[in-house]
């Protein structure tokens, strides 16, 4: 494989983020992380990511609210990181929000780890 894919996994719960983390090492990505909205928007700027799993309740900022900086950003390559969703109460959110705030794909919780695996593929396979 070629170099390996940086995702950046903004998740507040540890459990999650860990198992998150382990499955995606485990296809050979790099993983970076972020406990809050805040941290996301810093990863962004300092990092070359390939792909952002963005749980929609963290703290600081929500996760809709950072997809949408992102989206507004101003460096083009920032702005096109493709972000997926992650949220155990999607019900709370049309897919019509989902598209608006930009976001790419959503994964509910709990986790399909078979589906986030794939989904990950989907977005950072060129």
């Amino acid at each position: 494989m070629a170099e390996s894919k940086t995702i950046l996994i903004a998740e507040d719960s540890s459990v999650i983020l860990n198992l998150t983390k382990k499955i995606l090492e485990l296809q050979q990505y790099r993983i970076l992380t972020a406990k809050n909205g805040g941290e996301v928007m810093k990863q962004v700027e300092q990092n070359k990511i390939d792909a952002i799993l963005m749980d929609l309740n963290i703290p600081v900022k929500s996760g809709m609210e950072c997809t949408r900086e992102i989206r507004a950003h101003k460096d083009q390559q920032i702005a096109n990181i493709p972000i997926i969703a992650v949220t155990g109460n999607a019900n709370n959110y049309t897919m019509e929000d989902f598209k608006e705030a930009g976001i790419n794909e959503y994964l509910p919780k709990p986790l399909d780890f078979d589906m986030l695996v794939q989904t990950v593929k989907k977005y950072t396979v060129k």
